[in-house]
This record gives C-alpha cells, structure tokens and sequence, in this order.
C-alpha cells in the first residue's frame, strides 16, 4: 500500500497537531526502512511516531528491531534531546519535511513517500548528511554532501485546483480516467472512485464527456479531497488480494472490510502488518541460511573423517609393504625394490633440504633412512595410529554441529517466525515526573527538570496537598496528594525524597533539610520588579523543615495491572509495592552505567521482567548524578493504592 498526496496531507496535519511540545528522546531502528521515534513531552503522555519509506504515522505498538538501519546512529547522534519544530508536505507531493531544533542547531528529515521511498537526513541549508540510498539519475542526484532536490513535478496541485483546470479534459483524446490520474497525480483507487460516485464512465474519450459531466467529476474531487485532508473520515481497513486502508469510503468496496476507529489507527495496523511480514522474511531468510552452513560445516566434517580414515588406511599398507620387503631379501629403503614396492602402494621417497621423507597420499612422514625397515615401518604405523586418533575429535564436532542443525530445523515456523511485538502501554498522569506511594499509601510527585518542576505545580497541585522543596539551590518541588491527614512516616518519606533528589545527591551533601508548606503559600508570580526562573515560585509564610540524615533510594519494579513499571524513592515503600527492588547511594557509575547494573541485577533474579522494561525507563528513574548499587532483593509486591 503507497500513500496518495492527499492522504499524507491528513497525516502531516493531524501528526503535526499533536506532537506540539515534544522532542525526541529514543530513535529505534526496525528495518532498514523503517524507524521508530520515541516523542516525550514533560507534561504529556509519550507519542512514538513511525517514519518509513511506506510513510509516516503514530502507532501503538513498540516492534523489536529485525535488521540493521543505516542512518540509525546518524540520527541518534543529530536528534536527541531535539525539538520536533514543524512537520510539513511539500505542496502535493508525497514529501514531508520534519524539522528538528534544539541547543543551537537545526536538521531536516526528508520522507519521500514514493517509488522505492527514501529517508535523508539534512542540514538547515538543506545540505544532505545522510541518506537511506543515493540517487543519481537524469533529473537529480541524492548523495551526502549535496543539496537535496525534489523531484520534478508532473501534475497538479489537487489542494488548489480549479474548475478551469479540467478545460483540458475537454479536449484530449486520452480515455478520461488515464488523463485525470496523469494530471492529478492520484492514484488508481481515487481515480476509479471519482467516476464511479459521479456516475461517470471513465472509460470515455476525455472531448466526449458533457460540461455536465465534467463539472460532477470536479466537485466529486474536490468533496474527496476535502473529506481527507479535514478528517471527515469513515476509515475502512480492506482486505481482497491486497492489503490497504481508506480514510473514506470510495465508491464500491469488495472483500473483507474492517471498520477502523481513525485513518491513523488503520495505517498503523497495516502498516505494521507490512513491517512484520517483512521481518517474518529476513528472519526466515536467516534461519534457512543457517541451517545451510550448519550442513556445509556437518558434510566438510563428514569429508574430514573419511580422508582421515583413507590416510590412515594408506599409512598402514605402507607399512605392511616394507615388512614385505624385508620378506623378499630388501635390507634398505633406499633399495631401487623397496622404491618399485612403494610405488605400487601410492607412496615414494624424497628428500627435501636433507631431510628423508616418505609421502603417502600428501602426508609426508619424516624417516631416517639408514635404520632398519623394522623400524621404519614402526614410525609408519605410529603415524597411521595418530591418523586415526583424530577420528574421534572430528566426530565429537560433527556431533555438536549435528546437534545445532536439529535445534534449528526443528523449529517451528512460529518460532523462526518469532518477532517481538509490543503494545505500548497508556502511563499514568503521574509516571510523567519522579512518582512513588509513600508507606501509608500517599501519592507523591515531583518535578525531573524546570519544565516538570513547573507543571507540577502550577498543574497538578490542589488545595488538599503538601508542597516540599528542599533547603538548598537546585531541588525540585514535590507534591504530596490529599495529604490533610498525612502521618509523619509519609512526611518523613516525602522530605527524604526531595532531598535526594536535589543537587545533593549529586554532590553527595549529607544532612541538608526539606520544607513543606500549604498549597496557599506558593506564589506562581514573581513580586513586582523581581524575576522568577522558569521552574521556581515565589513561597510565603512560615516553612516546617525535616531534615534528613542520610542519602539513600531505591529502583523498584511494580506490578501495575499486567504490566511492570519502575518507581524510585525512599528503601521502605519502594521495598513495600516492588516484586524486586536496588538500594542505591551517591558515587559510584553515571547514570546510564548504573542503569545497565541494576538491569542486569533484576535480571539476574526475574530475567523476562527485567528485560522487557527499556533501558532508558531505568535510566529516567535514576537521580541525577552518579549512584552505586548497595544491595539487590526481592521486594513485599503489595499492590499499588490506585
């Protein structure tokens, strides 16, 4: 399935309204066509857009990477942490430029959503940095170090077309359906549904057709394309020979059709469809070939063993030739009788910078030729016993490699088939910021950075609710939920929290105190003539300080539902509500390090969990700076208060 211009309209428009805000912070490589974005916004939910030579889209479903991409590291290293600025179409081409900003610097991705597709990565001149695949033909040349050029275009805008537009169409002696789909660059199922709605035989001559008629065709277009590009839809996933999904309903539908909820929705799943049929194909591809050199290594072992075992034979009638020789009177090897006697047995003497050998089928067999030929039949019949030594080392290999090959052929197609599709699960408001229940059963939430730390409050914080900040520069807020009757363990926790979750955990400052207030206290604008940094608040009134002694957190895996989150927070709830939980403290690895620890602790005791959980989750939970792991135990698993 391609995707027509107008449907890339729709797409850019809808992907564009929703992705305000967010910036790029993971890019996955699926195939080498297709790559995933992780999108994340501090105050919503994840979005995980999906750019491919097939188009782009939102999708909900996370695919584990089944062959290698090309631009993957490129990109990684140009745009994360960027903004993603605007997306936009190139006129009615099925073009989109998405363009990435952020500490000083601009790139534009290129999708070209046509013929064999294409993916360039640009600078803000629009010089090429990068490319899935170079083209160099009449009209244009695509390599790195050029400025990217589109292709030339052969037909109309279809956004902007007039009824004076179809003047042509009056004239021409092309069939009326081949000229429209050459002039409006639509493709085969618009073209067809366009004159069937208008009850319009495309098959005519284009200067047969009736004003009447033409005028039909036109307001039919325009109607199509403006249900399209507005979201007017009533998507439809069709399934006949091929595979395909319609925003609208177009003319007569035949096959299976499926309802879909949006025209997103329904691209995502066949697109998908697509991508993991494809992956299905590499997979298999990989399996067959090596189930094809595990039988080339087995026959190479096979060959082996036999050419071992005809040396050896060789050897041994060698050496029964020169008792032979001492039957018949021969007192030397050197003996032109002894010489015809080895030679009648594929064998001969030579001598090679001195030295006197006996070759038997390419084996040279070092002799000395004035003992006795005794004795030299004795040397030949070691040799012939060592031969045959190797045997059983060649037939222990053969045995392991026979031992791969059945494991692979004896896989099903579902396991050689086996790609990992994953449902990207809906987060909770709160999974946002840094989160974490308290013993008691509070909710409890804190910003990660000065955009967080804003939302937090000026967002989420109601009149019920403690505010805690730490006593020194560079702590978050945190905010403790319906907390009129909070305990003093859940205060305790809470200002613990907050504290090591400041500046310092990160310089590793012992004994530094927190505050809470009462959610009238905090002033969201500055006092007149002052200035406040994004993040901060102005806080009046008097402040109750807890302090806190020591610096210590915990990293817990939390069953939620049927899936596992990771919080981070004081030992003690984290311990209560984790299935498995790492106690750290300050020092120690960066923060990607550590988190590369503490995933390969939990696997270490609940693998399938642990792994499934991505990297960058763990290192999201950490606080900032480095940590050191103290101790790694299975925890309470009580379920979560939701």
């Amino acid at each position: 399935m391609a995707l027509s211009g107008i449907e890339l309209r729709y797409l850019v428009d809808k992907i564009s309204e929703q992705v305000q805000g967010y910036y790029i912070s993971n890019i996955y490589g699926i195939t080498k066509d297709s790559i995933l974005f992780k999108l994340h916004h501090t105050e919503k939910s994840d979005l995980f857009m999906m750019i491919s030579i097939s188009g782009v889209w939102l999708t909900a479903v996370k695919i584990d990477q089944m062959e290698p991409n090309r631009l993957l590291k490129r990109l990684r290293n140009d745009l994360l942490r960027l903004k993603l600025k605007k997306i936009e179409q190139i006129g009615a081409e099925r073009i989109a430029y998405f363009t990435f900003e952020g500490f000083g610097k601009e790139f534009v991705l290129v999708g070209e959503f046509f013929g064999d597709g294409n993916i360039l990565l640009c600078n803000k001149d629009m010089k090429i940095l990068a490319l899935q695949h170079s083209i160099d033909v009449r009209h244009r040349k695509l390599r790195v170090g050029l400025e990217y050029t589109q292709p030339p275009s052969g037909s109309l805008d279809i956004f902007n077309i007039k009824e004076s537009d179809f003047d042509e169409l009056k004239t021409t002696d092309l069939v009326a359906a081949k000229w429209f789909g050459r002039t409006l660059g639509l493709p085969k199922k618009y073209v067809e549904a366009v004159f069937e709605i208008a009850k319009v035989d495309g098959k005519k001559i284009g200067n047969l057709l009736t004003n009447e008629e033409i005028q039909t065709i036109f307001e039919t277009v325009k109607k199509i394309v403006s249900d399209v590009v507005s979201g007017n839809h009533d998507a439809v996933i069709i399934r006949n020979e091929k595979t395909e999904v319609l925003p609208v309903k177009l003319g007569k539908l035949e096959g299976e059709i499926t309802p879909v909820n949006s025209f997103i929705e329904g691209l995502d799943t066949v697109f998908t469809e697509n991508i993991i049929t494809k992956g299905k194909s590499i997979q298999t591809s990989s399996s067959d070939k090596k189930i094809k050199e595990l039988q080339t290594q087995i026959s190479e072992q096979e060959k082996a063993i036999e050419t071992v075992k005809e040396r050896s034979k060789n050897i041994t009638n060698v050496a029964n030739s020169i008792f032979e020789m001492v039957s018949k009177g021969v007192l030397s090897i050197e003996d032109t009788t002894a010489q015809e006697i080895l030679a009648n047995n594929n064998a001969k003497l030579v001598n090679e910078k001195g030295i006197s050998l006996i070759i038997v089928q390419d084996e040279k067999i070092k002799i000395n030729t004035k003992s006795p030929l005794q004795s030299i039949a004795s040397v030949l019949f070691n040799e012939a016993k060592k031969q045959s030594a190797a045997i059983p080392s060649i037939q222990s290999i053969k045995e392991k490699t026979e031992k791969k090959l059945e494991k692979f052929e004896n896989k099903t197609e579902s396991e050689k088939d086996l790609i990992v599709v994953s449902e990207i699960r809906k987060k909770n408001w709160y999974e946002r910021y840094r989160w974490f229940f308290t013993t008691d059963g509070y909710l409890t939430v804190g910003g990660r950075d000065a955009a967080s730390n804003s939302a937090v409050i000026r967002k989420h914080l109601a009149k019920n609710d403690k505010v805690f900040h730490g006593d020194i520069f560079g702590s978050p807020f945190f905010i403790l939920k319906d907390a009129d009757h909070a305990p003093d363990s859940s205060m305790n926790e809470i200002a613990h929290a907050t504290v090591c979750f400041s500046r310092a955990w990160r310089e590793g400052m012992y004994g530094v105190s927190a505050y809470w207030v009462h959610p009238d206290q905090i002033k969201k604008s500055a006092p007149s003539g002052e200035f406040l940094p994004k993040g901060s608040f102005t806080i009046e009134g008097q402040r109750n300080f807890i302090k806190s002694e020591t610096l210590r957190l915990a990293v817990g895996i939390i069953k939620q539902d049927d899936d596992y989150i990771l919080a981070c927070g004081p030992p003690e709830p984290i311990k209560k509500y984790s299935i498995l939980y790492a106690i750290i403290e300050p020092h120690g690895s960066e923060m990607v390090e550590t988190a590369k620890k503490i995933r390969i602790e939990f696997s270490k005791l609940e693998e399938p969990i642990a792994k499934n959980i991505p990297i960058d989750d763990y290192v999201r939970t950490l606080p900032a700076g480095k940590s050191q792991i103290i101790k790694v135990e299975y925890g309470d698993a009580i379920p979560i208060p939701l």
